[in-house]
């Protein structure tokens, strides 16, 4: 494998492989290989939850050197069926894992993933450490109440207290003192015209919030998407499941990852943290990496939570080579 790695993504590559997998429970999953059949296997986790994976995600492997394994989760982008919430917890996403890598005849691999990807990362791992080779994380996020809280309430009070008052205001005064549950409540409603505008907003929210500079300080008065006029009729994925595993604490006990990150000795890791992650800020990083021997954790400074902020990408991609590398 190269030594350095440039700036920029691989070109798009088309999968070599897709299919879709039965995994019990009445789903199916979309699943899809690119690169090399014969290369270091690795899988992306894609974040959420309830977004999906994306062929940005495959830009992030040089495809001479791996064979990249991407999945939608149950529910979401071209799995079925679409939208269930039902069988769809923590565990039965590691027990999919699992029924993919036996599928693809794989004995261990990569995990990479960022933010909800990332926590299912470390979930696997701990469950099935002799399964993994390697892991490449971005925004760690481990699925504490005290991240959750952070994230949704108390870092939006601290940082950007006018997109939060924009945000509860569009609750009754009774309800703002949970305003997750009343969102919650929203989300559950059977009715697109009580469930459509909570979605909106709720994604407008958290995508202020993944971004260092927004470009808007609240959200957009009318119903659309964040700084658009996207019909009305638009609906986010993300945040029904959201709310779906934030309601269940991410089915995980109290601490649990932190507590038995023990596991996961043995395991070569490196974590990519954005300095000013408003959703994921560097203190879990922080605690994981002194609980995970053989995990290295690099700071990039002056970027946020998402994905395109500067510096991320490149970071990333440098930890999935500098780890492959270690394994051929």
């Amino acid at each position: 494998m190269p030594l350095d790695r440039p700036p920029q993504p691989f070109p798009d590559i088309k999968p070599f492989d897709s299919r879709n997998l039965a995994v019990g429970d009445e789903h199916e999953l979309y699943v899809e290989q690119v690169g090399n059949p014969e290369g270091v296997p690795a899988v992306v986790l894609h974040g959420g939850p309830g977004s999906g994976c994306n062929p940005g995600h495959r830009r992030l492997f040089d495809p001479q050197c791996f064979r990249v394994v991407l999945f939608d989760q149950r529910g979401v982008g071209k799995s079925r069926p679409k939208g269930s919430l039902a069988a769809n917890t923590t565990q039965h996403l590691i027990a999919d894992l699992e029924c993919i890598r036996d599928a693809l005849g794989i004995e261990r691999w990569m995990l990479v993933g960022g933010s909800w990807g990332a926590l299912l990362a470390i979930a696997y791992a701990e469950a099935y450490p002799e399964r993994v080779s390697a892991i490449a994380l971005r925004a760690l996020f481990l699925g504490s109440a005290v991240e959750t809280d952070w994230a949704f309430l108390r870092g939006p009070r601290i940082f950007r207290p006018e997109l939060w008052r924009s945000f509860v205001a569009r609750l009754p005064e009774a309800e703002r003192r949970d305003p997750l549950a009343g969102y919650g409540r929203r989300l559950e409603d059977p009715d697109p015209a009580v469930h459509g505008p909570a979605a909106r907003a709720w994604h407008d929210y958290e995508r202020t919030l993944s971004v260092l500079t927004p470009g808007q300080s609240d959200l957009p008065e009318a119903d659309t998407t964040a700084g658009t006029t996207a019909s009305k009729t638009w609906l986010p994925n993300t945040p029904f499941f959201e709310w779906h595993y934030v309601k269940h604490g991410f089915f995980l006990a109290p601490e649990q990852l932190l507590r038995d990150a023990g596991r996961l000795e043995g395991i070569p890791g490196i974590v990519v943290q954005g300095r000013f992650d408003l959703l994921c800020p560097p203190r879990t990083a922080h605690a994981l990496a002194a609980r995970w021997p053989g995990c290295e954790l690099r700071i990039v400074e002056g970027a946020g939570h998402d994905a395109g902020e500067p510096g991320i990408g490149p970071a990333l991609m440098a930890a999935i080579d500098r780890l492959g590398r270690e394994l051929t």
